[in-house]
């Protein structure tokens, strides 16, 4: 009950609605109850005593009965529905907000398929114990309590030889609680994995294909749906034990209530109608008994749905803006790093004691090997992570104390993996700025020498784009997102590797054109190629996490070290490719 306890703020402002779903099953419950009495005043007083003249008026009573309970059936359908779409309404919402706010760190560990499956399946299954099993389990306790009542008006004996396997059944719906809440916890998380290996198939579909491994996507996907089946055929073998089960106690109940009462109306101690009455109230009794076990299974789905919703619901954000954060109301962007140490959790430092001051409207290029820590120190800049020890200021302030969208709305982020929506190439350079005019929109993309390119698009500007950007290249991927960033009018522009996907003529010609672009705007450059670093105020150096060296590229290149030898070795293989050009045209 603890989940539903913490899950109470979504269903609340409900409870109203469910229980006028609860009510009209109450009633649902009680006007049935009045057909038993009927069919025993029918037996002993119309028919025994032959009084015809009441058979149309027990007729008419019957039709009655059966619209009066059409009526509260109906409300109870539709007002349990209601309110169980509005509460998983509000908690799916809910759950969306919170992945919204979620910082990288999350997301590090976090799976996608997973993610998904707790959006889905796992909402769905709280709205099916809302939308039914509330009111449904509710109705168990009417029809008990209400049958209960009925039976011992009108044999109190009879009922106690009723009562004699009672216990046995309420056992066996335990206990089938027990094993079934087991079983399907394992089929939700055989569900989660089965819905990674799909989602992440999907996504890597042309890494697959590159390399051949269809077969072994198929056995892995195999392994996952077959686990998958195996555990419904646990909890099927489970439900299908339980069913016979109980129906063969019912039965035997049933049984003893015949011979019993039979012997009863032989020696005239019941009337004949009481008999048929009684026997119609058995229902009331033991179906619910019966159903208990399906009924406790839907709590515990949503009990454990419950429990996978509230693990993200509660995931408190790694990064989020504190109390009556700093709001300036202009960003000059200069950016500053004092003595900045970080590390990813569970890993070691990935950045060491870092000292970096950058003035604003500064160019400053980051170079280094893979994994020397480049564009974790730039992520630290809008916040993406927070500093293990240190700060990072923006405009002298420590970014922990701004605002976070205000931070973000003044930084243009454009990273070395680049993402498009499934959406027209217009909307995806507008992103960040959907107010954007057309004409703004060809303006950036003419800066990051997009344009062109978009214009020889069958739909221009307004042609669709795949699921990630598939169906436009990597270089050109790349220039939408240079693009898109421009357009947000950034007074921090960071370039991760932005250029990396385009060929060296393109790239020469983006850095000229971001040239214009980048005055009076800081800017981080990124990238593996040292000819597009020559024109930035300072170059940075990293090598396991430190500044090892820092300068302008004339600086660098006469201190004859880590730079200076990535220089060389870029500047002979740029000379062997195009002596190897050379040789193949001349043949």
């Amino acid at each position: 009950m603890d989940v539903f306890r913490r899950l109470k703020p979504y269903v609340w402002p409900y409870r109203m609605t469910l229980f006028w779903a609860i009510v009209s099953m109450g009633l649902l419950t009680a006007f049935g109850l009045l057909r038993p009495y009927v069919m025993r005043w029918l037996i002993d007083d119309v028919i025994r005593g032959g009084k015809e003249a009441w058979l149309w008026p027990l007729a008419l009573s019957f039709i009655a009965i059966a619209l009066i309970r059409g009526v509260f059936n109906y409300l109870r359908q539709y007002l349990g529905e209601w309110a169980g779409q509005k509460i998983t309404f509000r908690l799916r919402q809910s759950l969306y907000d919170k992945l919204q706010s979620l910082s990288f760190t999350y997301y590090d560990r976090a799976r996608t398929g997973d993610l998904m499956s707790r959006l889905t399946m796992d909402v769905d299954a709280f709205r099916m114990f809302f939308s039914f099993g509330l009111v449904f389990l509710m109705d168990f306790f009417f029809m008990v309590g209400f049958g209960l009542i009925a039976m011992l008006l009108i044999s109190p004996r009879l009922t106690l030889v009723t009562f004699v396997l009672m216990p046995f059944l309420a056992v066996a719906a335990v206990r089938f609680d027990r094993r079934i809440r087991e079983a399907y916890g394992a089929i939700r998380q055989s569900l989660s994995e089965l819905t990674t290996v799909i989602q992440e198939n999907l996504t890597g579909i042309r890494t697959v294909k590159s390399f051949s491994r269809e077969p072994h996507e198929m056995e892995r996907f195999r392994e996952k749906n077959e686990d998958f089946a195996r555990k419904n055929v646990v909890a099927t073998d489970l439900l299908a034990r339980y069913i016979p089960l109980m129906e063969g106690i019912g039965n035997l109940s049933a049984t003893l209530l015949l011979w019993y009462g039979g012997s009863m109306v032989i020696r005239g101690d019941l009337s004949l109608g009481s008999l048929v009455a009684f026997f119609s109230l058995i229902g009331y009794l033991i179906w619910p008994l019966r159903e208990l076990g399906f009924l406790l299974n839907m709590v515990e789905q949503a009990q454990a749905a419950g429990a996978r919703l509230l693990e993200v619901l509660e995931t408190p954000p790694a990064v989020q803006s504190q109390p009556h954060p700093y709001r300036p109301k202009e960003v000059r962007g200069e950016v500053e790093f004092r003595g900045v140490t970080f590390h990813y959790p569970d890993g070691s430092p990935v950045l060491r004691d870092i000292h970096l001051h950058v003035p604003a409207g500064q160019v400053v290029a980051i170079l280094g090997t893979t994994g020397a820590g480049k564009s974790s120190l730039v992520s630290l800049i809008p916040r993406f992570y927070d500093v293990s020890q240190g700060e990072v200021r923006v405009d002298g302030v420590d970014v922990r104390r701004w605002d976070l969208a205000v931070l973000r709305r003044h930084i243009g982020f454009v990273p070395g993996e680049t993402f498009l929506f499934s959406a027209s190439i217009r909307e995806n350079i507008a992103y960040g700025r959907p107010e954007a005019s057309m004409e703004e929109i060809r303006q950036a993309a003419r800066r990051a020498m997009a344009h062109e390119f978009i214009e020889g698009l069958p739909q221009g500007y307004d042609t669709l784009v795949g699921e990630r950007g598939m169906g436009l290249s990597g270089g050109q991927k790349q220039r939408v997102a240079i693009a898109r960033a421009l357009l947000y009018d950034p007074r921090i522009l960071i370039l991760d590797d932005a250029t990396s996907s385009v060929d060296m003529e393109t790239e020469w010609h983006i850095q000229k054109a971001l040239e214009e672009v980048m005055k009076g705007r800081t800017t981080f450059i990124i990238a593996h190629r040292v000819a597009s670093l020559r024109r930035a105020h300072q170059i940075i150096v990293l090598d396991e996490g430190r500044i090892v060296e820092r300068g302008t590229h004339e600086e660098l290149l006469e201190k004859g070290g880590l730079y200076a030898r990535i220089y060389w070795t870029q500047l002979g293989q740029t000379a062997d490719e195009d002596l190897q050009k050379g040789a193949a045209g001349a043949r």
